[in-house]
């Protein structure tokens, strides 16, 4: 359920996109020092935005270094670090093993439930860290699988749980900025969610799998009578949801005092969240 809070990159200045590959290989070095080397596994874009959004807020000291690494050894790359980037990379594990322990529950797979056994000690030290935040994390993602166990196709309610899980790692302190950044993870979480399963309805169908979206796919398809009406109405209906959620999470943006990143990061909210939506959409009208 990561990967979707990304960058446009034709949109994006040379400048900005340097900064957005500093800040992925800032929180790729914290994770390994932190983690090891499988900790690297849990790096996803989410938490890249995550770190930008704290770092252009609260500007704190940050360290630039131009390293080699196993992913780059011919040429030296920048990393950017600073305590946004450790903490990112804390909460990406975190959220990481407890979706690998989920599928491994809900699908058998074998390998994430392994990988989950070899970050097991690591978490326990991430919530040891953060007590409160980690026990409000967990709550909300045991709501949240009671609602999938019970099929509920309640969209605002089941995505909500995943909305406060992203609110409460945006908001990273408890101090003037904190509803706003509560507001822009909530938002931007059941943004996640729901992306997540419009994106993975067909497969869901085939197999089996829970879905939220999986009631109005089935009423739009009854309703309608010709298969490209079906998948432009549904697209459309998600559409207008994720809209509404990006347009709430945008708003919130828009009020706190950003400067640094402020470029980059209105790119991912106004254009780049879309790419993926795009792309599945486009590919449904080739075809």
């Amino acid at each position: 359920m990561f990967g979707y809070i990304i960058f446009n990159k034709p949109e994006l200045k040379f400048r900005e996109y340097d900064e957005y590959r500093a800040c992925y290989c800032g929180i790729c070095k914290s994770l390994k020092k932190k983690h090891g080397i499988r900790g690297r596994v849990s790096l996803n874009y989410d938490a890249v935005f995550v770190t930008l959004l704290l770092t252009g807020l609260y500007e704190p000291d940050s360290v630039s270094e131009y390293r080699r690494c196993i992913m780059h050894p011919f040429k030296r790359h920048n990393e950017m670090h600073n305590i946004y980037s450790g903490y990112s990379a804390d909460m990406s594990l975190y959220l990481t093993y407890y979706k690998c322990m989920d599928d491994w529950k809900d699908d058998k797979r074998f390998f994430r439930l392994l990988y989950a056994l070899s970050i097991k000690r690591r978490i326990k030290n991430i919530s040891e860290h953060y007590p409160d935040k980690c026990s409000r994390i967990t709550d909300e993602l045991r709501n949240l699988s009671e609602y999938e166990k019970d099929n509920s196709y309640d969209i605002d309610k089941v995505s909500g749980c995943f909305g406060r899980i992203m609110a409460e790692i945006c908001a990273y302190d408890s101090d003037a900025w904190e509803k706003s950044l509560r507001s822009i993870g909530f938002y931007l979480g059941k943004f996640i969610y729901i992306m997540d399963a419009c994106d993975d309805i067909r497969d869901d169908i085939k197999s089996g799998s829970y879905n939220v979206l999986r009631e109005r796919y089935d009423r739009i398809y009854a309703e309608e009578s010709d298969a490209g009406d079906k998948e432009k109405r549904f697209n459309d209906e998600c559409f207008r949801i994720l809209s509404m959620m990006m347009a709430e999470c945008s708003r919130e943006f828009e009020k706190l005092p950003v400067i640094v990143y402020s470029g980059l990061l209105r790119n991912i909210l106004y254009s780049g969240v879309w790419c993926r939506f795009d792309r599945k959409c486009g590919k449904k009208e080739k075809k």
